[in-house]
Parts: structure tokens; sequence; C-alpha cells
């Protein structure tokens, strides 16, 4: 599997995270630092996959309306793993 596989998966998982578990932490049960932490680790991934995609989708020809699909995919909750499945999977 590749690392843009990796990364799409783990990002997908990140903003599952930040918005199931860390933001109900902070609005619920006043706990801000769990979407401090939560939160770095899914810009980083955001942006790692991102930039990962548009590298990926130059290396491949893919058309522009592919490449905005996954960019649209990447802010859409389960987005990264349909996308990923569809488009980056074996």
């Amino acid at each position: 599997m590749s690392k843009l596989h990796w990364v799409a998966l783990s990002e997908g998982v990140s903003f599952l995270v930040l918005l199931f578990v860390a933001m109900p932490l902070k609005y619920v049960f006043g706990h801000p630092e769990a979407v401090r932490t939560v939160g770095m680790i899914h810009g980083v991934l955001f942006v790692a996959f991102i930039g990962m995609l548009t590298a990926y989708a130059t290396e491949k020809n893919w058309d522009r309306k592919t490449l905005c699909l996954g960019y649209v995919c990447a802010v859409i909750p389960f987005g990264p793993f349909w996308f990923d499945r569809k488009y980056l999977a074996p």
C-alpha cells in the first residue's frame, strides 16, 4: 500500500476523532485541550494528504475533476475513506 493510502486513512480517522471525540470533550465536558491536540494532528495530516494527493495526481495524470473530488472528500466526514477505496486502493 502506498504512503498516500496510509495518509488518507490517517487523515480520515483524525477528522472523525476531532469531530466525534475532541469536540464533545471541549463543548460538553469543558476540556479544550482535546481539540488543541487532536486538531494539530489532524491539521498536519490534512496538509500532508492535500500535498501528497496533488503530487500523486500529477504523477498519474489525473484530470482536474478527480483531483478536486479528492480535495472535497478531504473536508467531508468519511470522505477520505470513500476516495481511498474508489481511487487509491489497489
